[in-house]
């Protein structure tokens, strides 16, 4: 038998966090002197105790590793590390993401260029017929979930793309939220279509739009963002929908943010 300083050393788990583990169940001593309240551990244990670190490198909580042990079943604890995987590649993909922001706003800094000159418009974009899929998403950059329902549902169907093709998302709530935001995908199509079980397809009505054409990262389009409200004010106009984007060159062409191409439209009318 172990006493738990020992049992610490060889485990390399603190004192502190083993009687925290005994507390919640998860690696109780074998056994507790009833006088003295000094707890043993058996040498058996430590195999345990290596299995219990190993999952909190993981990264798993104290209840998920709890729920490991005491199942001891090969399919719910491959279903743990399944969850695990789909988790951290999650969180990678993020990471990967920023990354590219960060040497984009660097490679902007040593190029030393003027500020963007942005051109607004006021033009109309005509009436279309259109494959779209709105949904209520956790946040703004879940938009990709939409555009992926839209491409398998209509994988079969050989749609064919309209000339132009407008790729577009339309931002439906009234302010920016940071949960639960209201997203619809449009993808303006040739001919007739039956719905499926998420897309929708209809005829969008001909729309007045201010619109100014940025380059670059989603992450920069504060100043377009700017540049178009500036001039709806100084025009005299009034928005009169909810905005969207057009996506000339998207993630789904390069992979490069700096070469994204993004039209901002916001319906208006005159005042």
């Amino acid at each position: 038998m172990l006493k738990i300083g020992e049992f610490s050393r060889l485990s390399r788990i603190s004192v502190r966090m083993l009687r925290h583990y005994d507390e919640i169940g998860l690696l109780a001593p074998d056994t507790v002197d009833p006088e003295t309240g000094d707890r043993y551990y058996s040498e058996e244990q430590l195999a345990a105790a290596s299995r219990i670190t190993a999952l909190r490198e993981m990264d798993f909580s104290l209840a998920a590793i709890g729920e490991m042990l005491r199942s001891g079943e090969r399919e719910t604890v491959d279903s743990f590390y399944c969850e695990r995987l789909r988790t951290l590649t999650e969180q990678m993909q993020a990471i990967h993401q920023r990354i590219a922001l960060v040497k984009s706003a660097r490679k902007r800094l040593r190029k030393d260029e003027k500020a963007m000159e942005y051109q607004v418009n006021l033009k109309t974009i005509p009436e279309r017929y259109a494959a779209c899929v709105r949904m209520t998403l956790p946040r703004y950059d879940a938009e990709g979930m939409l555009w992926s329902t839209l491409m398998s549902e209509t994988a079969r169907m050989n749609l064919v793309a309209d000339d132009p093709c407008l790729c577009c998302a339309v931002f439906h709530d009234g302010e920016y939220k940071e949960e639960d935001v209201d997203v619809e995908v449009q993808k303006t199509v040739k001919g007739h279509y039956e719905d499926t079980e998420h897309v929708r397809f209809k005829t969008l009505p001909a729309v007045q739009v201010a619109s100014v054409v940025h380059k670059g990262s989603y992450s920069t389009l504060g100043a377009a963002q700017a540049a178009l409200a500036a001039w709806v004010r100084d025009n005299g106009y009034a928005y009169a929908a909810p905005s969207f984007s057009i996506y000339h060159v998207s993630p789904h062409e390069t992979r490069d943010p700096d070469a994204f191409v993004t039209e901002l439209c916001t319906p208006v009318v005159k005042k």
